[in-house]
């Protein structure tokens, strides 16, 4: 998992849910909400390298949906396509170890999905740069 800064320009990582059965995983989704005050929820979208959904992107979808009605809170959807791949690609040119990479790789992936977002949203949200007419 990762949160942004209260400015929503910086994405850090925090530990990682160890998924455990549903009740348990909306507990520790809820102390963290409460914990971060978190604002709006951002779910990395499974996509195949095609852009396609896939069954489990149906799965990540009903997830979200389930999120938005349990917490009452905006819940984006962000394609996720090799962020993992990338997470990896930069922990190995940080020279982590093989296990410290394992342990570290869904932490990076959802920074980068994060980030990703924000980004995007930066973008879309800043003012033109076009001289008036």
């Amino acid at each position: 998992m990762a949160v942004s800064d209260l400015l929503g320009i910086t994405a850090q990582g925090i530990d990682t849910l160890q998924r455990r059965n549903k009740r348990t995983d909306f507990q520790q989704l809820a102390k963290v909400i409460r914990n971060y005050n978190i604002a709006e929820i951002v779910v990395g979208l499974p996509l195949r390298l095609s852009g396609s959904e896939s069954a489990q992107t149906e799965k990540v979808t009903a997830f979200a949906d389930e999120l938005h009605s349990r917490f009452a809170l905006p819940v984006h959807l962000w394609d996720e396509r090799l962020t993992s791949v990338q997470a990896n690609r930069l922990m190995r040119e940080a020279d982590l170890s093989i296990e410290k990479r394992a342990a570290s790789v869904d932490r990076m992936a959802a920074v980068l999905i994060l980030q990703s977002f924000m980004d995007a949203r930066a973008v879309r949200s800043a003012p033109s740069k076009q001289a008036p007419i």
